[in-house]
């Protein structure tokens, strides 16, 4: 069995949606969004959205770093929180603001 190679772009591919902004087309962007949605999270009221800052810190750990092992480790520390919580927080921010 192989295992599946997190990369950016797979975090990416998954989790651009989540500011309800253009699809973000790198990590740069993408930490952007989370940065901007994690307060309007906050601001409807949705449990979680420091979880957000917290995985916007870890992409930027991972852009920055210069180790490849550390950066590999960041990714899937920004990706655990992401996957637990994006899915539920983006439809309970939507249904919050009537989107």
């Amino acid at each position: 069995m192989t295992a599946t190679v997190l990369t950016a772009e797979t975090l990416i591919r998954r989790y651009a949606y989540v500011a309800q902004q253009p699809r973000a087309t790198d990590l740069a962007t993408l930490i952007s969004q989370l940065d901007t949605a994690a307060p309007r999270y906050e601001a409807a009221g949705i449990n979680g959205h420091e979880d957000l800052e917290t995985a916007a810190s870890y992409l930027d750990e991972a852009l920055h770093g210069t180790d490849e092992i550390s950066r590999d480790v960041f990714l899937g520390m920004a990706h655990e929180l992401l996957r637990r919580l994006v899915g539920d927080m983006t439809q309970e921010y939507r249904a919050t603001v009537g989107d």
